[in-house]
């Protein structure tokens, strides 16, 4: 369960300089969401080097597992050292929302959020449905699909806004080291004018 299926093509994320780590990232729709839940207030290879972290600690990343697990149980598991997020408690109920979530309206299968050939629209109205997806990391997570994943749902490049582009503003824009070293650049660079990424 929450498995890719195996003969479609992967990813092309690199984003957490660990081969291992960005394999399951482009290869197990659970882990690119619940990687990019992470990706707030700590470094992009911090966030989505997460689920890998998880898979360590639990075996697998099985959101009717995740969901069901005592809440501290799962909380020690996510702040055991080295932490998955600066703040492993609250985000440690957020990924068992989430994870319940998934199980409750998408059978337990995280691909399911975008795999059935909605809209971009309808898509959208999904992602921000889960726990932590507001409305940037929506936009956000719709450009990963399509530039890494080539998921290009109907009206996507209008529901990504500026993440749609071909400025390097964001994790959907890092197929490499050089790619995450130039969109570290660019985001300091709109800090630096007061501007924000979607700017």
């Amino acid at each position: 369960m929450g498995k890719a299926d195996p003969t479609s093509s992967p990813g092309t994320l690199a984003v957490t300089g660990d081969p291992e780590a960005d394999l399951l990232l482009n290869t197990d729709p659970l882990a690119l969401v619940i990687g990019m839940l992470l990706d707030q207030q700590v470094p992009m290879e911090w966030a989505f080097r997460g689920p890998a972290t998880l898979v360590q600690r639990l075996g697998s990343l099985d959101p009717s597992a995740i969901a069901a697990m005592d809440p501290e149980a799962f909380e020690a598991a996510c702040r055991e050292k080295p932490a998955i997020h600066r703040f492993p408690a609250s985000m440690a109920k957020r990924i068992q929302a989430l994870c319940q979530e998934i199980v409750d309206d998408h059978d337990g299968d995280a691909g399911a959020i975008w795999a059935d050939g909605g809209s971009a629209e309808e898509v959208a109205a999904r992602l921000r449905s889960l726990p932590g997806y507001g409305p940037e990391k929506t936009r956000i997570f719709l450009a990963i699909l399509a530039k890494r994943f080539g998921v290009t749902p109907d009206g996507w490049e209008e529901a990504a806004g500026p993440f749609a582009d071909k400025v390097p503003r964001s994790v959907a824009d890092i197929d490499s080291p050089e790619a995450l070293a130039t969109v570290r650049e660019w985001k300091k660079a709109q800090k630096a004018k007061g501007k924000t990424k979607q700017e």
